[in-house]
């Protein structure tokens, strides 16, 4: 991709994407940039963002200069922090991105008491969502959330406490990420019901399975798949190519609330369909982090 960014179809709109200091984000925010994007970088290391943000302005050297911001998003008061610190900074966001996420070896809890993958990849997106909304709103019709989710959705389920997550017994590492990866989607049906006269879409997407270092944290059987994989995984440049698509989709009231493969509507499981998860999941959301009312 190559693209004028001085007069892309994202100049003077300002972007929020989480995870960008590799892999996928880092990706989408080269490709972002190169549209003109005002990107805000969320990660957790310093000196990985750092490198993230040179890279960006290496690929993108007439767009605007990307901010960088730091924050652990699997502790709900850092995510708090951090949505403190972008209301402070910036009148209006266009299109939030929520794009981090973790798939560690184990079932790890948190110091807030819940199991690292629902924390990060749900909890933290919900949080920060609802408390971003207010700038979404002042970006006007038009303003977009989007966040990754996954095929592996299609074997998740949402249990319905912190403890029953964090059970050894009942759960793997990789099963709760399949489960995370299914509110992400309960989510974006969610939000896009509750926005529906706002002018603010939702979007979600399956990036494909990518050569990325998502896995290396993972446990030695999911290596051992993904190392198989490989000759069939594409870059993470391709798979940031629906997180850019859906980020400049001029028509994305008409697509509110779907979920996305290569660029197009895709199936989701039963699960992910049922009104009543898509309520139930909003209302332990709620429960667990006390925004969202």
């Amino acid at each position: 991709m190559r693209v004028d960014s001085a007069a892309g179809p994202l100049q003077g709109r300002t972007v929020l994407l989480t995870g960008a200091s590799a892999g996928i984000g880092l990706a989408a925010a080269r490709q972002l940039a190169l549209l003109g994007a005002h990107l805000i970088l969320v990660c957790r290391d310093a000196g990985r963002g750092e490198q993230a943000r040179a890279a960006v302005r290496l690929a993108a050297p007439r767009a605007p200069a990307p901010d960088l911001l730091l924050a652990d998003l699997a502790v709900q008061a850092e995510v708090h922090r951090l949505s403190d610190a972008i209301l402070a900074r910036y009148p209006r966001l266009d299109v939030l991105i929520n794009n981090a996420g973790v798939l560690p070896h184990q079932l790890i809890t948190t110091a807030d008491g819940h199991e690292l993958c629902w924390a990060t990849n749900h909890l933290a997106p919900f949080i920060l969502t609802n408390r971003l909304l207010p700038l979404l709103e002042a970006a006007g019709p038009g303003a977009r959330v989007i966040t990754v989710a996954s095929e592996a959705h299609w074997i998740g389920e949402i249990e319905a406490t912190a403890a029953a997550r964090a059970n050894a017994n009942r759960s793997s590492a990789f099963t709760a990420y399949c489960d995370s990866k299914l509110a992400n989607i309960l989510f974006t049906k969610a939000l896009a019901d509750r926005l529906e006269l706002t002018g603010i879409t939702a979007h979600c997407l399956h990036p494909g399975i990518v050569r990325s270092n998502l896995w290396s944290h993972s446990s030695w059987l999911l290596r051992l798949l993904m190392a198989g994989a490989q000759p069939f995984a594409r870059s993470c440049e391709r798979a940031a190519e629906t997180i850019t698509y859906l980020a400049t989709l001029p028509q994305a009231a008409q697509a509110n609330g779907h979920y996305f493969k290569n660029k197009r509507v895709a199936r989701v499981s039963s699960r992910a369909a049922n009104r009543a998860e898509i309520h139930r999941l909003w209302r332990i959301s709620v429960e667990e982090t006390g925004v969202g009312e």
